[in-house]
């Protein structure tokens, strides 16, 4: 605890940054979840943010996405800080179940938890970087779905929201992360640039652009591949459990 309250003050504006972008996203969220409904409901938005069943699974869900946070594993065509991991399969469940809202919710919860268990190995660069491009999948997949609560919605909704994960998360990288990793980190970018090369043959040395493409972009697509594939197969069956007596 003391560690994690320790890495805010010594990064005290990337973390004020951090949190303003978490309150806009759950805007975002708050607001594609409310015209859904409308939509949904002849005009009216009926769905409570804080009704008691969703909250349940809200939580139920953050732990097991803190679970599948902490079991990151490397990939052989990018450098180690770059792990893949699957949490975002509780968030995209939670929110297909309940709306937008519910997977930013479990995204936070998630981030949260992690840094006051481990800290921040990355000065909260790292941990913005998975709540962002996280949020970039679930909040178009899901959104998609909830405005037509049907399968072929939910298809189109997770192959868009990988696509724009892909993208997204390929230019958040080279855009804002990479530079702010090495900003704060107190690692030249040519370095980390370096260690890209190292590993993966098809970059260019020391272009930005090649690493993002070559080291990111086979990453967030496998990412949102691999959760979207997961969340087809698994959610009709437990839909019912999740809303089951839903408030």
């Amino acid at each position: 605890m003391n560690g994690f309250f320790k890495s805010v003050a010594e990064n005290a504006v990337f973390a004020a940054e951090f949190l303003l972008i978490i309150i806009a996203v759950f805007l975002v969220a708050l607001v594609l979840e409310k015209l859904a409904y409308r939509k949904n409901s002849g005009g009216i938005a009926k769905e409570r943010v804080f009704a008691t069943r969703r909250m349940a699974v809200t939580g139920m869900f953050s732990a097991i996405a803190l679970i599948l946070f902490l079991f990151e594993f490397p990939l052989p065509f990018a450098p180690s800080f770059y792990e893949l991991d699957f949490s975002e399969l509780p968030a995209l469940v939670g929110a297909f179940a309940f709306g937008p809202v519910t997977g930013v919710i479990i995204e936070v919860v998630k981030i949260l938890l992690k840094l006051l268990i481990k800290g921040t190995s990355t000065a909260f660069v790292g941990d913005l970087a998975n709540f962002v491009i996280g949020c970039s999948f679930i909040l178009p997949a899901s959104a998609i779905y909830h405005f037509n609560k049907k399968k072929k919605s939910a298809i189109a909704g997770c192959i868009i929201g990988t696509l724009i994960l892909t993208l997204f998360g390929t230019a958040f990288n080279a855009i804002y992360l990479l530079p702010a990793f090495s900003r704060l980190y107190g690692m030249p970018l040519d370095t980390i640039l370096d260690m890209g090369s190292a590993v993966n043959p098809l970059m260019t040395k020391g272009s930005i652009v090649s690493f993002v493409v070559c080291c990111v972009a086979p990453m967030n697509l496998i990412k949102g591949g691999s959760v979207s594939l997961i969340t087809m197969l698994i959610y009709k069956p437990l839909s019912p459990i999740i809303k089951a007596g839903k408030q």
